[in-house]
This record gives C-alpha cells, structure tokens and sequence, in this order.
C-alpha cells in the first residue's frame, strides 16, 4: 500500500534538511538516515544522496554497497543520458522484511502481513459487538496459519508482530454497548505474554490512533509538514502527533487521545468523543430504527443507505472537530491536520470539507490556519500501522530522539 511514485521531492527535504556525520563511529545513524531518504524520495541516486545529506561521496557509497548486501535496497535501471557514468537509483527492497500487524478494537479484529515497502499481503478481519481477551486469542489462533499461506510467507519470514490497541479497552464501555464485567478482564490481560505463546516473533503494543499516524506517516505519500495533527474516527475518535517528521507518542504513548477535549454548545456532551465517533452515528440510527447497527462497513464504496442519519452526523462531527483543531492549535502550532477514519473514501472527503466550512465560521484569532487534508488509508491504518512499528523504529530517523542526545553525542547535525 504504499504510496511512492519515485519522484524527487527535493524542496521537501531541502526545507527541513537531514544531516549525517562522517564520523565511521555513526554508520547506523547514517544508514536510517540512507533508508529514510529513500522511502521519502522512492528512488535515491549517490549524488542525491551525497547532496541531500552532505556526507562524503566515498561514505555514501559504502552506506549503499552494505544496504544492498543486507538486502534492503535494490538497483533501479541505470539513468543515461547524462555526462560520465550512468547513474544507478537505488530503491528499498519490498521483500527485505515482513511484518505482522493486529488490531484490536472495538468493533473489529484486523490482521494483516504487510512487506518493507507497506503492501498488504494478506488480510483477515471479524466484526464483533465488543472485544474480549479469549475472543482475541481465538480469532489470532484461527486465522494466522491461513493468514500466512494467503501471504505465501512462512513463519521465518515474519520479523515482528506488533498490535495496536485503544489503551483502556475497559473504559467507556456504556458508549459501546458492552458489559463491564467482561471488558474489565483486560485489566489483567497482558497481550505480549499471551500471544508469546502462539507465535515466536517480538511483540510491541501500541495505541490503536498512534499506529494510525504512523502508517499515514511511513507509507503515506510524503508529507511536507514536519508538524501536524492527524484525528482518527472509529468507534471512538483518537489520533497521533507528529513532531520533526516523526510520530510523538508521548510519555504514556497515548498523544493524540482526543476524545476528552472540549467542544463548547453541542447538545449530546461536552467531549469530541460524544459526536465525531461512529458509536454516535450508529446510536442515531438505532434510535431513527429501533434496532442497534454495528455493521457499518469501512470498506463499502458508500453509505448510501444510512444517508439521511450520515448527512447530519458529518455536520454534527464537523462542527467538533473545528473546535477541536483550534484548541490543539493553541498548543503547538501545526502545520496540517489530517483526518481519516472507518468510513468510505466518500465519506472521509466530505467530513474534510465541512470541517473546512466549520473552521471558515469560527473564531481563529492567535492561531494560523492549517492545511486540512484527508488521511490515504481508512479502515486498515491501524493494522498497518501496526505493522509499521519497527520501520519506523529500526529503519527511518527519529528527530524528537535525536534532539534529547547530548549536544557531544556524534550523530546527525539538524
């Protein structure tokens, strides 16, 4: 699923460039920073890269000669037609590893085996009224060996498993339908150790909105912003930060937990979670039908026949979400705020839209304005992201990382 056309975004990174060192004693820095450039670029030459980076000709070729020999770059057809030696692109390898990624949420399981490049593999999803520990082991326990033959990878392929999870799963449980009683049984539960015994790859957790970001991040198209908020609309409503071009998750990993902030005179709660989520949009239908609905499908082209409960449902979380943008404005001062969600492409346009129209009524003195713009994966960007997780920590740079080391720490020079 990746989303790179192997054009050059020079003015991209030029604008906010990523320095390495020569010093030999940094190779793995320079070699994430080698990677990082070439997810972001699609293709990178010697020259490109020597240029962008301002390491030494001769060390930018060593840094390509042993990410080949390892196996995660790949050479591009020879570009000719210039003075001297042809050039030789180099590009990430899609098979140099494989990952794992499971979502746990509200309303669905999503599992999924996605290569370096973010191409999904394979896929199985299950729709429940609400999630438990023992529903969970289950469906992992039916549906990996399948997963894996789909995927035509073995278990030795798979480098990691990563989930992504709303923390709490136990709060919040009235909004959903769901008895307390059995969501309090993952209090206990501790996932890493539970699923050790299925599966014998390294396991992370992280919240559900933050593995949404990071696959808006890592396998969307290139972002110029460097800072933006990115709002993630499920059964509830999260989201992720992103700092100096990486995802901030924060001292509990849980930025970009939205649904507690304040959204002034909107009958039906004083929370964004009471209106941009798709409980309340399936809360609004239940009451029109007398019936609960729990089958709203991401994947559908439209939602054509719940049109007239959606209509007003995007007015009503529009309204919230503007409200919303501008109190995380008056925090820290994004460039962009991107909003995906559960729903049809469709339906994520025109939320975009009325949170524009929203935003064009209110009152936005002492904040700047930000590009609002929709997220590229819907309802997989979890599992995704999820799958993300090790890319984006072993194989691109992290500036909020960089910028705690010591200033005599030898490494990139931002």
């Amino acid at each position: 699923m990746q989303n790179r056309d192997g054009d050059h975004h020079e003015e991209h990174l030029s604008a906010h460039p990523l320095k390495g060192s020569n010093l030999t004693t940094v190779r793995g820095v320079n070699e994430r920073l080698i990677l990082h450039l070439v997810r972001s670029h699609g293709k990178l030459t010697k020259a490109d890269a020597t240029r962008l980076t301002g390491l030494s000709p001769n060390a930018v070729s060593v840094i390509f000669r042993a990410l080949e020999a390892d196996g995660l770059l790949l050479r591009g057809t020879p570009i000719r037609g210039r003075i001297g030696q042809p050039s030789v692109p180099m590009m990430l390898n899609p098979d140099a590893r494989h990952y794992v990624g499971l979502k746990i949420g509200r309303r669905t399981f999503d599992l999924v085996i996605v290569n370096f490049v973010g191409e999904v593999l394979a896929r199985r999803t299950e729709s429940h009224a609400y999630p438990t520990p023992s529903a969970t082991l289950r469906f992992l326990k039916e549906q990996l060996t399948s997963l894996l033959r789909s995927s035509g990878r073995s278990q030795s392929d798979i480098s990691a498993m990563n989930i992504a999870m709303p923390f709490e799963l136990w709060s919040w449980v009235a909004d959903f339908g769901a008895p307390q009683q059995e969501m309090d049984a993952w209090r206990s539960f501790d996932p890493v150790a539970a699923f050790k015994e299925i599966v014998p790859w390294p396991i992370t957790v992280e919240n559900d909105g933050n593995a949404a970001c990071r696959a808006e991040l890592v396998f969307g198209p290139p972002e110029t912003a460097q800072d933006f908020v990115y709002f993630f609309v499920g059964s509830f409503i999260g989201g992720g930060v992103v700092l100096n071009g990486s995802v901030f998750p924060g001292r509990s990993g849980n930025s970009g937990g939205f649904g507690p902030l304040r959204v002034p005179d909107e009958p039906g709660g004083d929370r964004l979670v009471d209106h941009a989520s798709l409980v309340v949009l399936e809360r609004m239908i239940a009451d029109h039908s007398g019936e609960p609905l729990r089958d709203l499908n991401p994947e559908a082209d439209d939602w054509a026949a719940v049109e007239s409960h959606v209509q007003p449902w995007i007015s009503r979380a529009g309204r919230s979400l503007a409200h919303a943008i501008i109190s995380t404005l008056a925090v820290i001062d994004f460039q962009a705020v991107v909003i995906d969600g559960a729903f049809p492409p469709s339906i994520r346009k025109r939320l975009v839209g009325e949170v524009e129209r929203q935003l064009d009524r209110l009152d936005m003195q002492g904040v700047t304005r930000p590009d609002i713009k929709p997220g590229h994966f819907g309802g997989i960007a979890r599992a995704l992201g999820a799958a993300a997780f090790q890319i984006s920590t072993e194989y691109m740079i992290d500036q909020n990382t960089l910028l705690r080391q010591s200033p005599s720490t030898p490494g990139l020079h931002l």
